[in-house]
Protein backbone atom coordinates (compact mmCIF):
# COMPACT_ATOMS: atom_id res chain seq x y z
CA UNK A 1 0.00 0.00 0.00
CA UNK A 2 2.96 2.53 0.55
CA UNK A 3 3.18 5.25 3.13
CA UNK A 4 0.25 7.18 1.73
CA UNK A 5 -3.23 6.41 0.73
CA UNK A 6 -6.07 8.36 -0.48
CA UNK A 7 -9.29 6.83 0.71
CA UNK A 8 -12.81 8.64 -0.28
CA UNK A 9 -15.49 8.75 2.12
CA UNK A 10 -19.23 9.04 -0.16
CA UNK A 11 -18.48 12.09 -2.11
CA UNK A 12 -15.60 13.67 0.63
CA UNK A 13 -12.29 13.17 0.74
CA UNK A 14 -10.90 11.69 3.65
CA UNK A 15 -8.03 14.23 3.75
CA UNK A 16 -11.14 17.02 4.31
CA UNK A 17 -12.24 15.82 7.69
CA UNK A 18 -10.60 18.43 10.02
CA UNK A 19 -8.75 16.89 12.98
CA UNK A 20 -10.52 15.59 16.32
CA UNK A 21 -10.66 17.96 19.14
CA UNK A 22 -9.92 17.46 23.18
CA UNK A 23 -12.67 16.75 25.77
CA UNK A 24 -13.78 20.91 26.47
CA UNK A 25 -16.56 19.87 28.69
CA UNK A 26 -16.90 18.66 32.35
CA UNK A 27 -18.09 15.14 32.42
CA UNK A 28 -21.86 14.56 33.32
CA UNK A 29 -22.49 12.01 36.69
CA UNK A 30 -23.28 8.43 35.12
CA UNK A 31 -24.20 5.33 36.95
CA UNK A 32 -21.80 3.05 38.00
CA UNK A 33 -20.90 0.61 34.87
CA UNK A 34 -23.78 1.92 32.52
CA UNK A 35 -22.87 2.37 28.63
CA UNK A 36 -21.64 5.85 27.61
CA UNK A 37 -23.78 6.85 25.65
CA UNK A 38 -26.55 9.58 24.67
CA UNK A 39 -30.55 8.86 25.95
CA UNK A 40 -32.88 9.96 23.37
CA UNK A 41 -33.80 12.90 25.37
CA UNK A 42 -30.31 14.72 24.57
CA UNK A 43 -30.34 13.32 21.05
CA UNK A 44 -32.98 15.79 20.56
CA UNK A 45 -31.25 18.47 22.41
CA UNK A 46 -28.57 18.16 20.55
CA UNK A 47 -30.02 18.11 17.44
CA UNK A 48 -32.58 21.12 17.64
CA UNK A 49 -35.33 19.27 15.39
CA UNK A 50 -38.82 20.28 16.71
CA UNK A 51 -40.51 22.01 19.92
CA UNK A 52 -39.30 20.50 23.24
CA UNK A 53 -41.25 21.23 26.81
CA UNK A 54 -40.43 20.05 30.01
CA UNK A 55 -43.58 17.99 31.95
CA UNK A 56 -43.22 17.29 35.41
CA UNK A 57 -45.40 14.66 37.45
CA UNK A 58 -48.12 17.20 38.61
CA UNK A 59 -48.85 17.50 34.88
CA UNK A 60 -49.16 14.08 34.23
CA UNK A 61 -52.48 12.22 33.88
CA UNK A 62 -51.12 9.42 35.90
CA UNK A 63 -48.47 7.06 37.68
CA UNK A 64 -46.12 6.31 34.58
CA UNK A 65 -43.75 4.45 36.29
CA UNK A 66 -40.35 6.29 34.66
CA UNK A 67 -38.65 6.52 38.45
CA UNK A 68 -38.29 2.62 38.31
CA UNK A 69 -35.77 2.95 35.68
CA UNK A 70 -33.45 3.21 38.52
CA UNK A 71 -34.16 -0.51 39.84
CA UNK A 72 -33.98 -1.29 36.85
CA UNK A 73 -30.46 0.38 37.11
CA UNK A 74 -29.29 -1.07 40.20
CA UNK A 75 -30.00 -4.48 39.71
CA UNK A 76 -28.18 -4.25 36.25
CA UNK A 77 -25.05 -2.94 38.26
CA UNK A 78 -25.50 -5.42 40.99
CA UNK A 79 -25.45 -8.29 38.20
CA UNK A 80 -22.09 -6.97 36.44
CA UNK A 81 -20.29 -5.42 39.02
CA UNK A 82 -17.70 -2.69 38.40
CA UNK A 83 -14.17 -1.88 38.27
CA UNK A 84 -11.89 0.52 40.18
CA UNK A 85 -8.13 0.85 39.80
CA UNK A 86 -6.52 2.57 42.33
CA UNK A 87 -2.66 3.41 42.04
CA UNK A 88 -0.49 4.24 45.53
CA UNK A 89 2.62 6.11 44.89
CA UNK A 90 5.61 7.18 47.55
CA UNK A 91 8.90 6.09 49.00
CA UNK A 92 8.76 2.84 50.70
CA UNK A 93 7.65 3.15 54.43
CA UNK A 94 5.69 5.56 54.21
CA UNK A 95 2.48 2.83 55.22
CA UNK A 96 1.05 2.41 51.42
CA UNK A 97 -0.09 -0.62 51.85
CA UNK A 98 -1.10 -0.56 55.22
CA UNK A 99 -3.33 2.27 54.50
CA UNK A 100 -4.64 0.75 50.94
CA UNK A 101 -5.90 -2.17 53.67
CA UNK A 102 -7.65 0.04 56.09
CA UNK A 103 -9.39 1.74 53.31
CA UNK A 104 -11.00 -1.31 51.83
CA UNK A 105 -11.04 -3.22 55.23
CA UNK A 106 -9.24 -6.61 54.19
CA UNK A 107 -5.95 -7.77 52.76
CA UNK A 108 -5.72 -6.15 49.16
CA UNK A 109 -2.36 -5.07 49.08
CA UNK A 110 0.67 -6.89 47.24
CA UNK A 111 2.32 -6.95 49.94
CA UNK A 112 -0.27 -8.49 52.17
CA UNK A 113 -1.07 -11.07 49.89
CA UNK A 114 2.22 -12.01 48.92
CA UNK A 115 3.20 -14.98 50.70
CA UNK A 116 6.29 -15.22 52.56
CA UNK A 117 6.98 -11.02 51.27
CA UNK A 118 9.95 -9.69 51.70
CA UNK A 119 10.66 -5.88 51.73
CA UNK A 120 13.38 -5.37 49.13
CA UNK A 121 14.36 -1.88 47.78
CA UNK A 122 14.42 -1.86 44.28
CA UNK A 123 17.11 -0.53 42.15
CA UNK A 124 14.09 0.83 39.64
CA UNK A 125 10.43 2.08 39.75
CA UNK A 126 8.98 -1.49 39.00
CA UNK A 127 4.86 -1.42 38.57
CA UNK A 128 3.17 -4.23 40.01
CA UNK A 129 -0.64 -4.62 40.44
CA UNK A 130 -2.58 -7.43 42.49
CA UNK A 131 -6.83 -7.67 42.07
CA UNK A 132 -9.38 -9.21 44.06
CA UNK A 133 -13.18 -8.96 43.82
CA UNK A 134 -14.94 -7.55 46.88
CA UNK A 135 -18.78 -8.42 47.88
CA UNK A 136 -20.70 -6.28 49.94
CA UNK A 137 -24.46 -6.80 50.05
CA UNK A 138 -24.46 -7.59 47.15
CA UNK A 139 -22.55 -5.45 45.09
CA UNK A 140 -19.52 -7.01 43.36
CA UNK A 141 -16.37 -4.26 42.71
CA UNK A 142 -13.15 -5.88 41.10
CA UNK A 143 -10.49 -4.04 42.80
CA UNK A 144 -7.11 -3.28 41.34
CA UNK A 145 -4.36 -2.26 43.32
CA UNK A 146 -1.42 -1.04 41.15
CA UNK A 147 2.12 -0.54 43.67
CA UNK A 148 5.28 1.44 42.55
CA UNK A 149 8.19 -0.02 44.49
CA UNK A 150 11.35 1.65 43.73
CA UNK A 151 9.70 5.14 43.61
CA UNK A 152 12.02 8.24 45.10
CA UNK A 153 13.60 5.19 47.14
CA UNK A 154 17.47 5.97 44.60
CA UNK A 155 19.88 8.73 45.38
CA UNK A 156 19.30 9.51 41.79
CA UNK A 157 15.52 9.72 40.96
CA UNK A 158 15.76 12.05 37.84
CA UNK A 159 12.64 10.53 35.75
CA UNK A 160 11.63 8.22 38.15
CA UNK A 161 8.25 8.82 36.52
CA UNK A 162 8.56 7.88 33.49
CA UNK A 163 7.77 4.40 34.44
CA UNK A 164 4.50 5.67 36.07
CA UNK A 165 3.52 7.65 33.03
CA UNK A 166 4.08 4.79 30.38
CA UNK A 167 2.06 2.74 32.76
CA UNK A 168 -0.87 4.92 32.52
CA UNK A 169 -0.68 5.75 28.59
CA UNK A 170 -0.82 1.90 27.98
CA UNK A 171 -3.45 1.46 29.62
CA UNK A 172 -5.33 3.47 28.03
CA UNK A 173 -3.62 2.36 25.01
CA UNK A 174 -5.03 -0.71 25.18
CA UNK A 175 -8.33 0.40 26.43
CA UNK A 176 -8.41 2.33 22.78
CA UNK A 177 -7.25 -0.67 20.78
CA UNK A 178 -10.22 -2.67 22.30
CA UNK A 179 -12.69 0.04 21.25
CA UNK A 180 -11.38 0.04 17.58
CA UNK A 181 -12.00 -3.73 16.65
CA UNK A 182 -14.83 -4.43 14.42
CA UNK A 183 -15.73 -6.99 16.79
CA UNK A 184 -15.72 -4.97 20.03
CA UNK A 185 -16.51 -6.81 22.89
CA UNK A 186 -19.61 -6.22 24.63
CA UNK A 187 -18.41 -4.90 28.06
CA UNK A 188 -14.39 -3.71 27.76
CA UNK A 189 -12.04 -4.58 30.38
CA UNK A 190 -11.01 -1.36 32.03
CA UNK A 191 -7.74 -1.39 33.33
CA UNK A 192 -7.28 2.47 33.38
CA UNK A 193 -6.43 4.17 36.77
CA UNK A 194 -9.14 5.79 38.32
CA UNK A 195 -6.96 7.74 41.12
CA UNK A 196 -3.67 8.00 41.91
CA UNK A 197 -3.07 8.44 45.76
CA UNK A 198 0.05 10.11 45.98
CA UNK A 199 2.11 9.81 49.65
CA UNK A 200 4.06 12.60 51.04
CA UNK A 201 6.65 12.09 53.76
CA UNK A 202 5.45 14.00 57.19
CA UNK A 203 8.70 16.47 57.01
CA UNK A 204 6.83 19.30 57.88
CA UNK A 205 8.63 21.38 55.63
CA UNK A 206 7.43 21.91 51.83
CA UNK A 207 7.29 20.18 49.03
CA UNK A 208 10.07 18.13 47.21
CA UNK A 209 11.36 18.81 44.12
CA UNK A 210 10.07 15.22 43.30
CA UNK A 211 6.69 15.96 44.52
CA UNK A 212 6.37 19.02 42.25
CA UNK A 213 7.73 17.23 39.47
CA UNK A 214 5.85 14.06 39.65
CA UNK A 215 2.43 15.55 40.21
CA UNK A 216 2.98 18.33 37.28
CA UNK A 217 3.55 15.40 34.95
CA UNK A 218 0.47 12.76 36.45
CA UNK A 219 -2.00 15.45 37.05
CA UNK A 220 -2.34 16.00 33.63
CA UNK A 221 -3.09 12.06 32.60
CA UNK A 222 -4.82 10.74 35.73
CA UNK A 223 -6.89 11.96 39.03
CA UNK A 224 -4.46 12.64 42.12
CA UNK A 225 -5.29 12.72 45.29
CA UNK A 226 -2.62 13.65 47.30
CA UNK A 227 -2.22 12.67 51.10
CA UNK A 228 0.79 13.23 53.78
CA UNK A 229 1.56 9.78 55.45
CA UNK A 230 1.79 8.94 58.64
CA UNK A 231 -0.02 12.55 60.09
CA UNK A 232 0.49 11.17 63.24
CA UNK A 233 3.88 11.98 63.57
CA UNK A 234 3.14 16.11 63.54
CA UNK A 235 1.61 17.87 66.20
CA UNK A 236 -1.93 19.35 65.00
CA UNK A 237 -0.16 22.67 64.69
CA UNK A 238 2.40 21.23 62.70
CA UNK A 239 0.03 19.35 60.42
CA UNK A 240 -2.20 22.58 60.11
CA UNK A 241 1.67 24.76 58.82
CA UNK A 242 2.49 21.77 55.96
CA UNK A 243 -0.85 21.36 54.88
CA UNK A 244 -0.94 25.29 53.77
CA UNK A 245 2.39 25.00 52.62
CA UNK A 246 1.35 21.78 50.65
CA UNK A 247 -1.58 24.34 49.01
CA UNK A 248 0.81 27.36 48.73
CA UNK A 249 3.20 24.88 47.09
CA UNK A 250 0.09 23.18 44.21
CA UNK A 251 -1.06 26.56 43.45
CA UNK A 252 2.42 28.11 42.53
CA UNK A 253 3.27 25.34 40.75
CA UNK A 254 0.50 24.91 38.81
CA UNK A 255 -0.30 21.38 39.87
CA UNK A 256 -4.34 19.69 39.41
CA UNK A 257 -5.57 17.72 42.09
CA UNK A 258 -8.59 15.59 42.43
CA UNK A 259 -11.32 17.82 42.36
CA UNK A 260 -10.66 20.19 39.99
CA UNK A 261 -12.69 23.11 40.02
CA UNK A 262 -13.29 23.23 36.22
CA UNK A 263 -14.94 19.70 36.66
CA UNK A 264 -17.65 21.15 39.00
CA UNK A 265 -21.21 20.31 37.56
CA UNK A 266 -23.54 22.81 39.39
CA UNK A 267 -23.43 24.75 42.72
CA UNK A 268 -24.02 21.74 45.08
CA UNK A 269 -21.20 20.23 43.31
CA UNK A 270 -19.27 23.04 43.99
CA UNK A 271 -20.52 23.36 47.78
CA UNK A 272 -19.04 19.51 48.41
CA UNK A 273 -15.99 19.73 46.60
CA UNK A 274 -14.68 22.99 47.81
CA UNK A 275 -14.70 21.51 51.09
CA UNK A 276 -12.89 18.55 50.05
CA UNK A 277 -10.22 21.27 48.73
CA UNK A 278 -9.95 22.89 51.85
CA UNK A 279 -8.89 19.71 54.02
CA UNK A 280 -6.49 18.30 50.86
CA UNK A 281 -3.70 16.93 51.24
CA UNK A 282 -5.40 14.98 53.89
CA UNK A 283 -3.47 13.98 57.14
CA UNK A 284 -4.04 10.19 57.53
CA UNK A 285 -2.99 7.04 59.75
CA UNK A 286 -3.41 3.58 58.54
CA UNK A 287 -4.02 0.29 60.69
CA UNK A 288 -5.44 -2.66 60.37
CA UNK A 289 -5.46 -3.66 63.68
CA UNK A 290 -8.45 -3.41 66.12
CA UNK A 291 -8.23 -1.87 69.56
CA UNK A 292 -11.37 -1.43 73.03
CA UNK A 293 -11.74 2.38 73.13
CA UNK A 294 -14.48 2.64 75.74
CA UNK A 295 -15.81 -0.90 75.13
CA UNK A 296 -16.16 -0.55 71.33
CA UNK A 297 -13.51 -1.80 68.73
CA UNK A 298 -12.19 0.43 66.51
CA UNK A 299 -9.08 0.77 64.21
CA UNK A 300 -6.24 2.14 65.63
CA UNK A 301 -2.74 2.63 66.62
CA UNK A 302 -1.60 2.46 70.23
CA UNK A 303 1.40 4.27 71.68
CA UNK A 304 2.38 4.89 75.39
CA UNK A 305 -0.11 8.15 74.95
CA UNK A 306 -3.01 6.52 73.82
CA UNK A 307 -4.45 4.86 71.19
CA UNK A 308 -5.21 6.57 67.65
CA UNK A 309 -8.23 6.26 66.27
CA UNK A 310 -8.07 6.10 62.38
CA UNK A 311 -11.49 6.94 61.65
CA UNK A 312 -12.30 9.53 64.31
CA UNK A 313 -11.98 13.23 62.76
CA UNK A 314 -10.58 14.59 65.64
CA UNK A 315 -7.43 12.23 65.47
CA UNK A 316 -6.52 12.34 61.52
CA UNK A 317 -8.82 12.56 58.05
CA UNK A 318 -8.93 9.09 56.94
CA UNK A 319 -12.56 9.61 57.48
CA UNK A 320 -12.19 12.20 54.79
CA UNK A 321 -10.82 10.08 52.28
CA UNK A 322 -12.45 7.14 52.41
CA UNK A 323 -15.25 9.31 51.81
CA UNK A 324 -13.96 10.84 48.58
CA UNK A 325 -12.51 7.54 47.11
CA UNK A 326 -15.32 5.55 47.83
CA UNK A 327 -18.58 6.72 49.12
CA UNK A 328 -19.14 9.87 47.12
CA UNK A 329 -16.81 10.57 44.64
CA UNK A 330 -16.05 6.45 43.39
CA UNK A 331 -18.47 6.70 40.22
CA UNK A 332 -16.98 10.15 39.23
CA UNK A 333 -13.51 9.46 39.56
CA UNK A 334 -14.28 7.02 36.82
CA UNK A 335 -16.39 9.39 34.79
CA UNK A 336 -13.67 11.95 34.64
CA UNK A 337 -11.55 9.16 33.80
CA UNK A 338 -13.05 8.77 30.85
CA UNK A 339 -14.37 11.53 29.46
CA UNK A 340 -11.62 13.88 30.74
CA UNK A 341 -7.88 11.71 30.47
CA UNK A 342 -8.93 9.55 28.45
CA UNK A 343 -10.50 11.22 25.94
CA UNK A 344 -7.97 13.57 25.91
CA UNK A 345 -5.40 10.25 25.37
CA UNK A 346 -8.28 8.94 22.54
CA UNK A 347 -8.16 12.51 20.67
CA UNK A 348 -4.45 12.85 20.67
CA UNK A 349 -4.05 9.57 19.43
CA UNK A 350 -6.18 9.56 16.79
CA UNK A 351 -4.92 12.80 15.43
CA UNK A 352 -1.32 11.42 15.58
CA UNK A 353 0.48 9.94 12.28
CA UNK A 354 0.92 6.30 13.74
CA UNK A 355 -3.08 6.24 13.66
CA UNK A 356 -3.00 7.74 9.42
CA UNK A 357 -5.66 7.61 7.32
CA UNK A 358 -3.78 3.84 6.08
CA UNK A 359 -5.73 2.23 8.92
CA UNK A 360 -8.95 2.88 8.21
CA UNK A 361 -10.49 0.59 6.11
CA UNK A 362 -13.52 1.40 4.07
CA UNK A 363 -16.05 -1.62 4.68
CA UNK A 364 -19.11 -1.48 1.77
CA UNK A 365 -20.83 -4.32 2.63
CA UNK A 366 -24.13 -2.72 4.20
CA UNK A 367 -23.27 1.17 3.53
CA UNK A 368 -20.64 3.32 1.61
CA UNK A 369 -20.58 5.25 4.12
CA UNK A 370 -19.84 2.62 7.04
CA UNK A 371 -16.41 3.04 8.60
CA UNK A 372 -14.11 0.18 10.22
CA UNK A 373 -11.62 1.30 12.52
CA UNK A 374 -8.86 -0.95 12.86
CA UNK A 375 -5.72 -0.34 15.27
CA UNK A 376 -2.27 -0.33 13.68
CA UNK A 377 0.26 -2.63 15.48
Amino acid sequence: MGNKCSIRIGDQHANDFPPLSPPSVSPSPLCLCLPLCLSPLSLLQTQGHGLQGTIKGRDLFGYVGIEAVLDQMRRKTMKAGFEFNIMVVGQSGLGKSTLVNTLFKSKVSRKSCTPNYEEKISKTVKLQSVSHVIEEKGVKMKLTVIDTPGFGDQINNENCWEPIVNYVNEQYERYLKEELYVNRKRRIPDTRVHCCVYFLPATGHWLRPIDVEFMKRLGKIVSIVPVIAKADTLTMEERQEFKQRIRHDLKANGIRVYPQTEYDEDPEDRILNDKIRENIPFAVVGTDKEHQVNGNKVLGRKTKWGIIEVENMAHCEFANLRDLLIRSHLQDLKDVTHNIHYETFRVRRLNEKRYSLCSIIFNRTHSSDILIYTPTT
